[in-house]
């Protein structure tokens, strides 16, 4: 496609091999949780006693089987608000960040070992990302921190470690969510500025990459971001999200038919929340995290920190709860490697003040 160009990797082009990507250099773990966002990332390894009091992890769902979490290695560096995980070739990859960063980190869950890619050549946060044809989709995404959206869409090539531009988004959103359904990415929902104030959309696009165009379909119903997108057997699930602040979150839950361009109601989720985690696993969806407040003239009255692990069968168009997570977050990369669901960074407390390097794999085995 003659709109696509390469972009500088960070290694020698000389080296850009079929095996290249076993290459890539190492990156230590951090060797603190958490990281300050207000204090220029400052580390620490504690939260205070209202830190910790934000957690919540009661489930109006039935209890299914509780399941086990494991800790695996840290992220080098605490992120949050990156915009979710990706798997790609037994690898998991966390991209971008509060403040407006590059990162991008690729964890190898055979060998619980992290590696750092080539870095986004735009820095950004709440960046959707899917994977198609074996290759990684950064969608879009905020400049600032949740303003400021952008149209960019990047390919990453995990075999050249390299990064091309392919056609942009018809317009600018971050906050939103992306999967595969047919041979074509749909990003749903997410946020774009307005007069300079944030406001949610219900905008649903799909990307071609046989024709390298984006289209526009039928909008979700209920504008909302920080929702979680989902493909199962043809369907798109979106699930949750909120009405342009975390006062307002959502349970909502639609199914996308691509056949008929057509959006229909399914069993909302037990917990309304935002930013939380949305993977298929052992044919259901898992959802997991997110955060919520309440915010009067500016002044936060409270402020919650999911920790609930509710999961919903699309047979039966119903949902079950299990353990919830060690260390809630929202916002937390998600992914599914094996026989496991890794939940990887977020916010460990409401708002953008706090990243977690937390790195925990949740199984049914």
């Amino acid at each position: 496609m003659n709109r696509r160009r390469f972009l500088l990797s960070g290694l020698a082009m000389a080296a850009a091999t079929p095996g290249f990507a076993q290459s890539l250099s190492s990156a230590a773990s951090s060797p603190k949780p958490y990281g300050q966002f207000d204090k220029g990332g400052a580390l620490t390894d504690t939260l205070s006693p209202d830190d910790l009091a934000e957690r919540v992890f009661d489930s109006s769902a039935p209890k299914g089987p509780a399941g086990t979490w494991l800790s695996r290695a840290a992220l080098p560096t605490p992120e949050s608000e990156m915009g979710g995980g990706a798997a790609l070739n037994g690898k998991i990859h966390i991209v971008g960040g509060w403040g407006s960063k590059s990162d991008h980190f690729i964890y190898d869950a055979a060998d619980d070992k992290w590696m750092k890619g080539a870095p986004l050549p735009r820095g950004g946060n709440h960046v959707p990302v899917t994977v198609l044809d074996g290759r990684l989709y950064a969608l879009g995404g905020f400049a600032g921190a949740n303003r400021d959206p952008f149209t960019d869409v990047y390919v990453y090539d995990p075999q050249l470690d390299r990064w091309s531009t392919v056609a942009p988004l018809l317009r600018g959103r971050g906050a939103g969510a992306a999967d595969v359904v047919n041979g074509r990415i749909h990003l749903v929902g997410g946020a774009t500025s307005w007069n300079g104030e944030r406001t949610s959309i219900s905008w649903h696009e799909a990307y071609d990459p046989k024709t390298d165009k984006w289209s526009m379909l039928q909008p979700i119903p209920g504008g909302r971001d920080h929702l979680g997108v989902a493909a199962y057997k043809g369907n798109l699930h979106a699930i949750g999200g909120r009405f342009n602040l975390s006062s307002f979150n959502s349970d909502f839950h639609h199914a996308y038919h691509a056949d008929t361009d057509s959006w229909e109601p399914r069993a909302p989720m037990p917990t309304p929340r935002s930013a939380h985690g949305l993977v298929v696993y052992r044919d259901r969806l898992f959802a997991m995290g997110g955060e919520a407040s309440l915010v009067i003239n500016k002044k936060v009255v409270w402020a919650h920190v999911f920790g609930q692990m509710e999961s919903y069968d699309p047979a039966t168009d119903t949902w079950q709860q299990h353990a919830g997570m060690p260390t809630p977050r929202h916002g937390p990369g998600a992914a599914v490697i094996a026989d496991m669901i890794y939940t990887v960074g977020g916010g460990p407390v409401a708002g953008g003040a706090l990243q977690a390097a937390t790195n925990e794999a949740f199984t049914l085995a």
